[in-house]
């Protein structure tokens, strides 16, 4: 089942809406009267009639109310000129609450029981006393809206850097995503000041050709690749897009080096019996590079292992002076008689009682050596030399 629908737009460059036509008789450039979420709306018709089937709809559409009268046209401009006097109250107002913001633009419903405000400001703002203060004002729903860079040259309708109407407040309706990447393959300078809008943003006008140089781009060798023309083997020096011609450098006779244009066709065509030999020479660069990785890699772990042993060399002579210093000191002979003195005590009173012999004792009579228990770094014993001590019992 089709419907018979129309397109509304309600501003100069904005978003076309669909509504469904009813029966009116309605002609390109028509003004019409519709019911929308906000409220009644003035709108400019910018598709004519047409039939659309029903399953294409994502959501249902609200009919036109009627088209716009005389009496209508002079109800819309006095609702243009309480704008202008709302804007001076709006702006006097923020002054009082000394918040910072700036107002873009500000709009009434058709039936004026909602005022919508847009303005911009660095961060999040506390407008609530504000808007309790514009209500007791104007009498009607208050609306504010916080909007980007973009959305505000679009409602400024300001001049681009090519001296004309920026594209987006005379026809461009929706934003599309601009990328770094557009400028380098359309060969532009990727300076800021150069590739920017009047709102800091990337040009919008670099989506318009992006297609079309995709497309030249793919059929054209890459820089650097070696070709076969009409006048011989050279190599490609730079790609003119537009024009779609290649320019090689050619080694012409005495070792002289020229560049001409040739016309991607006669290139490519030709160039398709070097590709054995581009692949031959992208290959010996990759094992190059392999190579020096290679290379690189080696000079570490030599490195690495020179490292570790200088260290423990470094460590045991330390060691050895630290323990030739501490022979030297008055308190280690006391200590270290106290420590034989006790010792021998100890060891006479436990042979004599017939106690428990201790594991060092144990571990000397099997094999000589005295057990030493695996700490961690934290200090906790680990269950290894306790596991081997029984399997060799």
């Amino acid at each position: 089942m089709t419907t018979r629908v129309v397109g509304v737009r309600f501003k100069k460059a904005g978003k076309i809406y669909y509504f469904d036509a009813k029966d009116h008789e309605i002609n390109p450039d028509d003004h019409v009267i519709v019911e929308t979420v906000q409220g009644m709306e003035y709108g400019d018709v910018a598709l004519t009639p047409r039939e659309i089937d029903e399953t294409q709809m994502k959501n249902p559409i609200k009919p036109i109310i009627r088209v716009a009268t005389g009496v209508d046209d002079d109800r819309y401009s006095e609702i243009k000129k309480l704008e202008e006097e709302s804007r001076i109250i709006f702006e006097e107002k923020v002054i009082e609450n000394g918040l910072d913001m700036k107002l873009i633009n500000a709009e009434y419903t058709f039936d004026q029981k909602k005022a919508i405000f847009y303005f911009t400001a660095e961060g999040r703002v506390d407008f609530r006393k504000l808007v309790k203060d514009l209500a007791s004002v104007f009498r009607v729903r208050i609306e504010l809206r916080q909007i980007g860079v973009r959305d505000e040259v679009k409602l400024m309708h300001t001049l681009g850097i090519c001296g004309r109407n920026t594209c987006c407040s005379e026809w461009l309706g929706d934003f599309t995503p601009v990328s770094i990447k557009m400028a380098k393959e359309q060969g532009l300078s990727l300076n800021s000041t150069k590739i920017s809008g009047v709102c800091g943003r990337l040009l919008c006008c670099l989506t318009f050709e992006d297609d079309f140089y995709r497309s030249i781009t793919k059929k054209m060798p890459k820089i650097g690749n070696w070709v076969t023309t009409p006048d011989g083997e050279g190599q490609v020096y730079r790609l003119n897009v537009l024009e779609e011609k290649v320019l090689v450098r050619l080694v012409m006779p005495g070792d002289e080096m020229e560049i001409r244009s040739y016309d991607v066709d006669e290139v490519v065509r030709s160039g398709e019996k070097h590709a054995q030999a581009n692949n031959l020479r992208q290959k010996q660069r990759n094992q190059e590079r392999k190579q020096e990785q290679a290379a690189d890699a080696a000079g570490q772990q030599t490195d690495d292992g020179e490292r570790p042993a200088q260290q423990a060399k470094n460590h045991r002579g330390k060691k050895r002076q630290n323990g030739r210093a501490a022979e030297g000191h008055p308190d280690n002979h006391a200590n270290r008689n106290k420590r034989s003195h006790t010792g021998g005590e100890n060891g006479a009173a436990s042979h004599k009682e017939g106690g428990d012999k201790s594991k060092d004792d144990k571990n000397r009579k099997r094999g000589g050596k005295r057990y030493r228990p695996n700490r961690s770094k934290s200090g906790k014993r680990s269950g290894k030399p306790r596991q081997q001590a029984k399997n060799k019992e």
